[in-house]
Formats: structure tokens, C-alpha cells, sequence
């Protein structure tokens, strides 16, 4: 009888994970189901170029859908049909259309889902960016002179922000805690992003949070008798008007499906080093995770497991996931796990900013080249933790030296793991 990998997921995870189980070496079943009706697509320019110029709705899915293998060939594409539950121990998915489907090896590929500021307020006017119909949305309502207050200042927000006002809007980035994407920066190369979008005309608003969304009256309504947020105000008492709210406050693992089979599900889905999701007895020879849903062991710096919510962990994780479940449904060895070397860049005014490693996880962080605080004019801080550098990020430099500090990043790992031998 012909077995079956179903995959639970069809964005970038999920093509990546049908891929790498054909070159993998499996010729059964791979059916995937997904949420969305569209095919997978490329999620990093909704925020950026496709939320400047989408054109039509089929021009803007034509420009960020995602070639598939010509490898990957026999898939049974299942969109629109995602998956409501499973039943692990019955190797079982029930789908939002009632449907049950078998399965004997899974993967996880569900991703993620923005998160929302949880404070009174009407909901209607305020936008996330996640999906492409949430991209098409909001570009609608950026014209000139609109008046857009984005929550959040990590790569989506204060790539959000950079769109709007190259559209004209008036736009105020409220930062909440910490600066413009300064956990993976660090303070001062983040003080030196905050001066340069307030120098593009970005009203930043620092060390003050969302208390409350407000709402208008009268012409507020919409069709459903639903109040539109029209501002927010702020922790210290502030009140910021708004046409438009862009909420940019992080994602939340899409996990709750997979509730009641016993998994650590504390963050999203707990694997180890080779992506086999771990259950109350070990890792699960026939289910593993791929994508930014999956936690798992960080080799290269020892600091324990976590989700990398990058653009290339889908497709880094896929290479590791897919063999070793190959290996686990026929009962052979799994292979020696790779180590990923994490990467991610954002685009904002034009103005490249790209980092390699763990960044986030420094102790202490230097300048190897240029001065943060005009990261337009080019520069490269060194991330280290427990003497050896773990992380570098380059602004506005080009592309030999974004590969010479990615050198320096991987070399240092080699080193390190060298040494423990």
C-alpha cells in the first residue's frame, strides 16, 4: 500500500519541505494543505516593494509566487483546506472541512500568525502584514497625506514605515520598549536607524507603548456598524491621530491545532537537532517541524533551542527535516544534522541592512567598520558571546564585504566547534 506524507502548511516551509522529501529520496504520497487559497509565495516584499506598487491582485501574486523544483513533481496541492486538528498517536488530520486524512509521516510547516496589541479600542482600520490580501488592503488606503501611526518598531514596522512615507503619508512609528529592530542590532547601531528614518521624515516615537486605540464617530461607521480606530494613545497620556494603524508587534506560532498530543508547545513546536518534533517519550520518528514554527537546538552557539524567524530558516530547516524523515519512516539511520548559519536583511529607504548569526544573542558587540551611528554612509558591527563572534550586520555596504564579515561569522564557528572536539 502507498504511504503518505502529508505536510500542514503550503507557504515557503511547506514547498521547501515537499522538495527536499523528493530529493530525499521518497517517491510515495506528499500531499500539503494550506491555509490560503494562493500557492506559496515570497512574504518579505509585502512590507517593502509589493505594499509600494502592487499593481493588480494576479500582478501582484505573479510577482511574488514562488517556482517550484522541477524536481518536485506528483505533489497534491490541497489550498484553502488547512489543517483543524491531529491526532498523532492515529497518525490523523482533521481538516476545516471535516475531512480526516491519514497520514504516515508529518511534517509541520504552519508557521505563523502576526500578533495584535491587546488594549481597548475598535478593531476595524487596523491592519497586520502577513498575508498578501492584507498587503493589497492596506496599499489601498496609502495615498499622500494620510496619516498612518505604525505600532512596533522591528523589521516589518519600520519597513512599513519607510514604504508609507516614500508613498507621502504622514507616518509616526511608536517603538514601544526598545528602538528600531534593536534586539537583533543592539542599541547604538538601532539609534543610528531611529535618526535616519526620522531624517526621511519618520516621526518616531520613543519608550512609550499603545494604551488604548481610539475611535471616531459618525462618518466612523462602516457598513458593519463597527467603530474605525481613528489614533492612539499612548502611555504617557498622548494622543496620536490615525487614518490608518499598521500593527507590528510580532508573530505567534500557529500551534494550537496540534494541542493534546502531548508536545512542548510552549513557543512553538520543541524539536531536536535534526527537526523531529519531541514528544513525552523522544523525538518522533514520523513527525518533524521546518520553518519559523519550529524550536530547535542552536549548535552553533550552545544557548539552547529556539525559533529563527528568518526568510531562509523554511528552506534551511527543509534540508534537515526531510532526510530524517525519510530516514524514520524506513526505519534507517538518520543523518548527521547540519548546523544553519541564520541570516536576514531588511530594505529600508533604499538602504540595505544585513546580518549573519545570532546577533541578538551577543554580550558584547563591536564597530569593525564605518560609524553606526550614519548607517547610511556604510558600516559593520561584530557580535560576540564568550569571546567569539557569533554575529555581524552590515549597512549600506556592498557585496564582498557582506560576505567577507559572513566569513569571519563562519570561520569563527568552525573554530569554536574544532576546539570542542
Amino acid at each position: 500500500m502507498t504511504r503518505r506524507i502529508a505536510v500542514a502548511g503550503a507557504s515557503m516551509g511547506g514547498l521547501r519541505a515537499a522538495e527536499q522529501l523528493r530529493s530525499a529520496g521518497w517517491e510515495e504520497d506528499i500531499v500539503v494543505l494550506g491555509q490560503e487559497s494562493h500557492p506559496p509565495y515570497n512574504r518579505p516584499p509585502l512590507s517593502k516593494e509589493l505594499l509600494a506598487a502592487p499593481g493588480s491582485a494576479a500582478e501582484a501574486l505573479a510577482a511574488v509566487t514562488l517556482r517550484q523544483r522541477r524536481t518536485a513533481t506528483g505533489i497534491d496541492w490541497r489550498l484553502g483546506a488547512p489543517v483543524t486538528r491531529a491526532d498523532l498517536s492515529a497518525r490523523t488530520l482533521t481538516l476545516a472541512t471535516g475531512e480526516e486524512l491519514a497520514y504516515d509521516g508529518l511534517v509541520i510547516a504552519t508557521g505563523l500568525r502576526p500578533a495584535r496589541v491587546e488594549v481597548p479600542g475598535p478593531r476595524h482600520g487596523r491592519h497586520v502584514i502577513r498575508t498578501i490580501d492584507d498587503t493589497l488592503g492596506l496599499h489601498r488606503e496609502l495615498c499622500p497625506g494620510t496619516r498612518v501611526v505604525v505600532v512596533g518598531a522591528g523589521f516589518i514596522g519600520c519597513e512599513a514605515a519607510a514604504t508609507a512615507t516614500s508613498l507621502g503619508c504622514q507616518v509616526t512609528l511608536v517603538e514601544g520598549g526598545s528602538g528600531p529592530m534593536e534586539r537583533p542590532l543592539g542599541r547604538r547601531l538601532s539609534d543610528g536607524v531611529r535618526r535616519f528614518l526620522a531624517e526621511k521624515g519618520v516621526h518616531c516615537v520613543s519608550g512609550r507603548r499603545v494604551v488604548e486605540f481610539l475611535s471616531e464617530t459618525g462618518d466612523g461607521y462602516d457598513a458593519g456598524s463597527h467603530l474605525r480606530c481613528a489614533g492612539v494613545r499612548l502611555s504617557d497620556g498622548t494622543e496620536v491621530p490615525a487614518d490608518v494603524v499598521i500593527e507590528a508587534v510580532g508573530s505567534k506560532p500557529n500551534t494550537e491545532w496540534l494541542a493534546g498530543n502531548g508536545l512542548d508547545l510552549a513557543d512553538g513546536v520543541l524539536c531536536d537537532e535534526s527537526m523531529r518534533v519531541i514528544g513525552a517519550r523522544g523525538a518522533l520518528p514520523s513527525v518533524v517541524a521546518v520553518g519559523d514554527v519550529a524550536r530547535y537546538p542552536d549548535q552553533r552557539t550552545g544557548t539552547g533551542a529556539r525559533r529563527v524567524e528568518h526568510w531562509a530558516t523554511p528552506a534551511d530547516t527543509a534540508k534537515i527535516a526531510a532526510p530524517a524523515l525519510v530516514a524514520g519512516l524506513n526505519g534507517e539511520a538518520v543523518p548527521e544534522p547540519a548546523a544553519p548559519l541564520p541570516s536576514f536583511w531588511t530594505d529600508i529607504f533604499k538602504i540595505r541592512i544585513q546580518g549573519v548569526g545570532s546577533p541578538a544573542l551577543a554580550e558584547r558587540i563591536e564597530v569593525l567598520e564605518g560609524d553606526p551611528d550614519r548607517p547610511a554612509a556604510g558600516a559593520a558591527l561584530g557580535y560576540y558571546r564568550d569571546g567569539r563572534l557569533i554575529g555581524a550586520v552590515t549597512c549600506a555596504l556592498p557585496a564582498d564585504k557582506q560576505l567577507h564579515y559572513r566569513k569571519l561569522v563562519t570561520d569563527a564557528g568552525v573554530a569554536a566547534r574544532l576546539a570542542a572536539v
